[in-house]
């Protein structure tokens, strides 16, 4: 005679099985979710007022407070591939004058660096400059500046557009309103970087 198998109860009487409980975290797990807190959710005290700009982000800032002359501060932002864009600081004595800026023009010395023309990856025609080189003259109704290349090297480019847009100089002067751009020797820049404030040397310098 063959024996029925027991049936299992009815899904009603199921006893439902209770999830097991999670293990007791130790204060090494705690401190371990705390520091990936950090990383992941910056304090908002950190953070700054407004983003960095792309010149901030891209190059390294220095000036050359009274360059040749009282007043005639220029910047120098070099970039990791060695460029060196050139400009007039804010602190600049052409920017106090009344009468604003008018013209700028690029034909001193003996040639009008306005028409020199560089191409290819060896920088053909690219004229040397020494840091004493006059690039441009910034003229006001009543005065003119003499913009100097400030670093000792090779004169890659102009900015050409001044010519016609010279309120560049006073809206945007530390971007779409630089001077020039020079590529310096590695051994160059060594030497001419000893002579140059960083931001915030220049800062406190000039109390900006």
């Amino acid at each position: 005679m063959v024996q029925n198998s027991p049936q299992p109860p009815p899904l009603e009487e199921q006893q439902p099985q209770k999830p097991p409980e999670p293990l007791p975290k130790s204060s090494q797990d705690d401190e371990l979710d705390e520091e990936l807190r950090k990383l992941l959710i910056p304090d908002v005290r950190d953070l700054p007022f407004a983003p960095p700009s792309a010149v901030e982000t891209n190059f390294v800032s220095y000036f050359a407070p009274d360059f040749m002359k009282e007043g005639h501060d220029q910047y120098v932002y070099r970039h990791a591939n060695g460029l060196c864009v050139i400009g007039l600081a804010p602190t600049h004595i052409a920017f106090k004058d009344s009468s604003g800026i008018t013209a700028v023009d690029f034909n001193v010395g003996k040639s009008d660096r306005s028409s020199f023309k560089v191409t290819g990856k060896r920088k053909k025609n690219a004229q040397f400059f020494e840091p004493n080189s006059a690039i441009c003259k910034v003229c006001t109704k009543d005065a003119s500046y003499i913009v100097r290349c400030s670093v000792k090297g090779s004169l890659l480019e102009v900015n050409d557009r001044l010519m016609k847009q010279p309120e560049l100089l006073k809206n945007v002067a530390h971007r779409e309103g630089y001077i020039a751009i020079v590529m310096p020797k590695p051994a160059d820049w060594v030497k001419v970087k000893e002579s140059l404030l960083s931001l915030e040397e220049y800062k406190r310098l000039r109390e900006v």
